[in-house]
C-alpha cells in the first residue's frame, strides 16, 4: 500500500505543476527578450552607418547576416536543449550569453575610445572622409553582436517548448489550453516588439545608443530573473539524447541492411516495449512512407524482433527511432514551402520603409519615425490575436471537434493565402502612390507626397494576419508532430524558415532586376516598377501555395502509442496498457 500511496502523491504533485500559471513566466521572458531583439533588428543599420562608419552596403549586409545567424543558430540551441540540458536551463544559459552581448554593445556605445568618431553631421559627399572603425573596434562590435545572436537563438529554440511542456496534450482540457498557449505566446512576442520599435527606437534616436543598449541589457536581465522565478512550477523535460545521432543511426543501419527483404508485418520489426523500455513513454507505430528506412529495424531474428536482445544502436534501430526520422523527412517540404512567405515579409519590411520616406508620416498629429513604421502590422496583430483565440477558435472547435479549431496545416495554408493577397494589395497601394506623385508633379521631388503613410497599413494588416496564422501554425505543427526527444530542435527548424526567407530575399531582388531590365534599379521609387515587383511576388506566392497544398495533402499526421500506467490500485495486476493517441 505504501508504494501505491507514494505513487498517488507523486501523481498529484505532478498535476500541480505546469498549466497556465507556469506559462506566465514564459510570456514575460519572451516579451522582454523580443523587445530588445526586434528594436535592434529594426534600427541597427542606423548604428552601423552613423556611429561605426560602415558603408550603406556593409551596414545592410551586417544586419542581414546578424538576423540570419540568429535564426539559424536556433538549430544548435534546440540540439543542446534536447540532448544535454532541460529547456529551462537552456533558456537561462543562453539568456545570460545574450545579456553579455548587449552589455558589451552598451559599453562600446558609451565610451568614445571604443568606436570611431561618428559621421553624423557630415554631408553625404564627405562621408568617405570619415575615420573607419579599426580592427579592435570592429572586433568588439562583432563579438557583442554575435553573443546576442547566439544567446537569442537558444532562447528562441527552447522557450516555446518550455511553455508548451506545461500542458498535457493527452488531456482534453489541457490540449485546448495548449492551442491557446501558442496564440498568447505570439501576443507576448508582439507586445514586446511594439514596445521595442517605439520606445527603444525613440531612446536610440533621442538619448543615445548607449542608453538603448543599456535598456536592452536590463530587459534581458529581467527576462532571465522572471523565467527563473517560475522554476518551481515547471514540468521539466528530461533530455533523451542526441536526436541527430539517432537519425544518423537510422540511415547508417538502413544502408547496411539495404539488401535485406522488407518484412510485411510490423511485428517483425524491432521495438522496445514495457520491461525493456525503462524511461521510454512514447512509441511510434510503423507507417508506409519511406519504407526503405524500415530496414534499420530488421533484427537478426526478425520473427521475434520485439523480444530479441538488441545488438547495438549502430546495428539495429527501433521502429520508433525509424519513425522519428520519417517525421523529420515529412516535415521538410512543409517548412520549405513557407520560406517564400518570409521572403515576401523581408521585401515588405524593406520596401515599405522606403515607401514611407516618400509619404506623409504624420498620424493624428504625431510624426512617426521611419524605423517605427513596422508598428502598424504589430498593432493589427495585437488586436486580431485575442479575437482569433477567444472568438474564432471556440466556434471552429464546436464545428470541427478539433482542440485547435482547425488543423495546423490548414492554419499555415490560410496564412500563405493571406500573404499572397497582401502582396497584391501592396501592388495596388504602390500604383496609387505613384499616381499621386505624377498628378502632383513630384516624381523627382524629395518632399513627402500628399498621401498618408497609413495607406501602407492595408498591406501590413493583411500580412500581420498571415503571420498570425502561419507563424503560430508552424510552432504548433512542429511541436505536436515531432517526437518527444526532438521538440526543441523541431521548433528551431521552424525558425529557419525566417532565416532562409531573409537570405533568399536579396537573391530575388537581384534576379528580378536582371530579368526585368531594372524594375528596382533606380534610387527613385517614383520611377521604379515596385508595383510590378509586388504583383510578381503575389503570383509567385500563389504558385508557392499550390506547391504547399501538394505537400500538405501528402503529409501523414503521426500516431503515438504511449506506455501509460493506470492510477487505480488494480494497475498492479493489469500492469501497463497501450493508449493510442492520434495527433
Amino acid at each position: 500500500m505504501g508504494i501505491f500511496s507514494d505513487s498517488k502523491s507523486q501523481a498529484k504533485q505532478e498535476t500541480k505543476l505546469g498549466g497556465i500559471k507556469a506559462t506566465l513566466f514564459v510570456y514575460a521572458m519572451e516579451g522582454l527578450e523580443n523587445m530588445a531583439f526586434i528594436s535592434n533588428a529594426i534600427s541597427l543599420v542606423t548604428y552601423f552607418y552613423g556611429y561605426m562608419n560602415f558603408s550603406l552596403t556593409k551596414s545592410a549586409t551586417t544586419l542581414t547576416n546578424f538576423m540570419g545567424t540568429s535564426f539559424l543558430l536556433a538549430l544548435f540551441g534546440g540540439f543542446i536543449s534536447d540532448t544535454y540540458l532541460s529547456r529551462f536551463k537552456t533558456c537561462v544559459l543562453f539568456g545570460c550569453i545574450e545579456l553579455l552581448g548587449y552589455a558589451l554593445l552598451a559599453v562600446q556605445a558609451h565610451f568614445h575610445s571604443l568606436r570611431p568618431t561618428p559621421c553624423q553631421g557630415f554631408a553625404t559627399s564627405q562621408t568617405t572622409q570619415c575615420e573607419a572603425a579599426d580592427s579592435g573596434q570592429s572586433a568588439i562590435l562583432f563579438t557583442g553582436l554575435y553573443l546576442v545572436a547566439f544567446g537569442t537563438s537558444g532562447v528562441k529554440a527552447a522557450l516555446p517548448s518550455l511553455g508548451a511542456d506545461q500542458f498535457d496534450d493527452k488531456d482534453p482540457k489541457e490540449s485546448a489550453q495548449l492551442s491557446s498557449y501558442f496564440n498568447w505566446f505570439l501576443l507576448s512576442l508582439t507586445v514586446g516588439a511594439i514596445i521595442g520599435v517605439t520606445f527603444i527606437v525613440w531612446i536610440s534616436s533621442n538619448q543615445g545608443w548607449d542608453w538603448a543598449f543599456g535598456v536592452c541589457t536590463v530587459a534581458v536581465l529581467f527576462a532571465i530573473v522572471l523565467v527563473s522565478m517560475g522554476k518551481s512550477l515547471y514540468r521539466n523535460n528530461v533530455p533523451k539524447g542526441s536526436p541527430l545521432l539517432r537519425i544518423i543511426q537510422v540511415f547508417a543501419v538502413a544502408i547496411r541492411n539495404r539488401k535485406l527483404p522488407q518484412p510485411e508485418i510490423a511485428d517483425e520489426l524491432h521495438e522496445i516495449h514495457d520491461k525493456e523500455a525503462g524511461v521510454q513513454k512514447e512509441i511510434l507505430p510503423r507507417t508506409d512512407q519511406f519504407r526503405f528506412l524500415d530496414r534499420a529495424a530488421i533484427g537478426q531474428n526478425s520473427g521475434d524482433a520485439s523480444t530479441s536482445i538488441s545488438p547495438g544502436a549502430w546495428r539495429l534501430c527501433t521502429v520508433t527511432q525509424v519513425e522519428e526520422t520519417k517525421i523529420l523527412i515529412r516535415m521538410l517540404p512543409i517548412i520549405l514551402s513557407t520560406v517564400f512567405m518570409n521572403t515576401c515579409l523581408a521585401q515588405l519590411q524593406t520596401f515599405t520603409i522606403q515607401q514611407s520616406t516618400t509619404m506623409d508620416t504624420h498620424i493624428l498629429g504625431f510624426k512617426m519615425p521611419g524605423p517605427s513604421i513596422p508598428v502598424i502590422p504589430l498593432v493589427f496583430m495585437f488586436i486580431f490575436i485575442p479575437i482569433y483565440d477567444r472568438i474564432f477558435v471556440p466556434i471552429a472547435r464546436k464545428i470541427t471537434g478539433i482542440p485547435t479549431g482547425i488543423r495546423y496545416l490548414q492554419r499555415i495554408g490560410v496564412g500563405l493565402v493571406l500573404s499572397a493577397i497582401s502582396m497584391a494589395v501592396a501592388g495596388i497601394v504602390e500604383t496609387r502612390r505613384k499616381s499621386v506623385a505624377i498628378q502632383n508633379n513630384m516624381v523627382d521631388s524629395i518632399q513627402p507626397l500628399p498621401m498618408s503613410v497609413f495607406w501602407l497599413g492595408y498591406q501590413y494588416a493583411i500580412f500581420g494576419l498571415a503571420d498570425m496564422f502561419t507563424f503560430v501554425g508552424l510552432l504548433e505543427f512542429f511541436y505536436a508532430e515531432s517526437s518527444a526527444g526532438m521538440k526543441s530542435l523541431s521548433i528551431a527548424i521552424s525558425w529557419c524558415s525566417l532565416a532562409f526567407g531573409y537570405f533568399l530575399s536579396s537573391v530575388v531582388v537581384e534576379v528580378v532586376n536582371k530579368v526585368s531590365g531594372g524594375w528596382l534599379a533606380n534610387n527613385n521609387l517614383n520611377r521604379d516598377k515596385l508595383n510590378y515587383f509586388y504583383w510578381l511576388l503575389a503570383a509567385l506566392s500563389a504558385v508557392n501555395f499550390g506547391i504547399y497544398l501538394g505537400c500538405a495533402s501528402w503529409y501523414r499526421y503521426k500516431k503515438v502509442e504511449v506506455n501509460q500506467e493506470e492510477n487505480s490500485d488494480s494497475r498492479a495486476a493489469k500492469g501497463k496498457q497501450l493508449e493510442m493517441v492520434t495527433a
